[in-house]
């Protein structure tokens, strides 16, 4: 985990995934983070999923991490007293609900600017706070389907299925999914605006949508898709309706311990390099002249000839061969289980092993960034409901007979 929001507090008002994993990225980059709950609910995303133990489900210890839970009834003026005592500590709000939620409870931008001017305030859920469908409650694959992000079709039964994209470049399937892609550019926003406001002293109004997120995300296959018809030379692309790799110099190949390599060598340099690599020059051929590279598009016996040649070496053998040649060549892994023994993803920190007090031995997804060479940790476990309340109250000066006064009334 590293420090660089370090000092700065973030108050998230959220369930489920968008806002969560919002808050989780910030956290991870060291804001105190304190997650405001309804008491006796709380986040359900706790509850639903699985259970490793009781109330910690699997999405809840990594999502929740690195926060702390305060729990407070925003419907009753005591927990608004509280929370407006709150805000003027913070530097960011978090609100994960539907739009207008958090503006009814008497809690939105335009009240919480009135308290503090220079907030960053940022609004993320699946369709944004803006537009027709802003209104409209979303889970996460109706960010996708907005997105044009699953391909379907009527099958011979009559039922829906999903099926293979047709677009360009696989279509914004690429963006992956709509809850985690829109969170990315959620954080990069709040972190920016927090670079403004230390410039202009005036906070920020940000509104995010994991649709608009997936988009974002697969914006190679989308500008594609949208820009077809403007196309005058399509060498290179993949013709539409061929649902099949059908590149030899750009594809996956069996190995002989019966994993995969995904193969680009679509470079001429690469190619030359790999075919005399393997004693195979007579592979070479005449190397394409009409572009920078030659994906070997519909050439099914270079194919056939190329899955002989990495049938005879496990996936471990090819991928210290490109190490070693200098090739575009890795492994293709096909479970998540599969990423906790790769030496890459272990020896960058994106896989890393914890210990939760309650829920026991924990195998955590941690950041995509490493920043000045630091160590990844768990510098909180996710909570318990309102495991911080109190904790939170009397860094605001509370007594403990009013924190037990609040605990009575409900409030907390």
């Amino acid at each position: 985990m590293s420090d660089l929001l370090n000092g700065v507090r973030v108050l998230e008002c959220a369930v489920l995934f968008n806002g969560d994993t919002v808050g989780m990225h910030l956290g991870d980059m060291g804001a105190d983070v304190i997650k405001i709950e309804s008491p006796g609910h709380g986040d359900y995303l706790r509850d639903m999923l699985g259970q490793i133990v009781p109330h910690h489900s699997p999405a809840h210890v990594q999502v929740n991490k690195n926060k702390r839970s305060m729990t407070l009834d925003l419907r009753r003026p005591e927990g608004l007293h509280v929370f407006w005592d709150l805000l003027r500590t913070a530097d960011v709000f978090v609100d994960g609900f539907l739009a207008g939620a958090c503006d009814r409870l008497g809690i939105g931008y335009a009240a919480q600017r009135a308290v503090k001017a220079d907030i960053v305030y940022c609004h993320y859920s699946g369709f944004g706070g803006t537009g027709p469908y802003a209104r409209i409650p979303t889970h996460g694959q109706m960010m996708n389907a907005l997105a044009a992000a699953v391909p379907l079709a009527v099958s011979d039964d009559g039922l829906v299925r999903e099926r293979p994209s047709t677009e360009p470049m696989g279509g914004t399937t690429i963006g992956g999914d709509g809850t985690a892609a829109g969170a990315v550019h959620a954080a990069l926003r709040i972190a920016a605006a927090l670079v403004r406001r230390e410039r202009t002293g005036g906070g920020a109004y940000l509104d995010a949508a994991g649709a608009d997120g997936v988009v974002a995300q697969g914006w190679i296959a989308a500008i594609y898709g949208l820009n077809e018809h403007r196309l005058t030379d399509r060498r290179g692309l993949r013709e539409r309706g061929d649902t099949e790799r059908t590149a030899a110099k750009y594809n996956f190949y069996a190995t002989a311990d019966d994993r995969f390599v995904l193969f680009c060598a679509i470079e001429p340099k690469f190619w030359t390099r790999f075919c005399e690599g393997v004693g195979r020059p007579d592979l070479v051929g005449e190397l394409s002249t009409a572009g920078p590279v030659d994906f070997g598009h519909r050439d099914e016996p270079l194919r056939r000839e190329l899955q002989a040649i990495f049938a005879t070496r496990t996936q471990e053998e090819w991928v210290t061969f490109a190490r070693d040649h200098r090739l575009p060549l890795g492994p293709a892994h096909q479970t998540a289980a599969d990423l906790r023994g790769d030496p890459q993803l272990v020896e960058r920190q994106i896989v890393v092993e914890g210990e939760h007090p309650t829920a026991g031995p924990f195998t955590y997804v941690g950041e995509a960034v490493i920043v000045d060479g630091g160590v990844y940790d768990v510098r909180r476990p996710a909570p318990a409901l309102g495991e911080h309340t109190d904790e939170v109250l009397r860094e605001l000066g509370r007594s403990d007979a009013e924190i037990a006064a609040l605990r009575a009334a409900g409030v907390i």
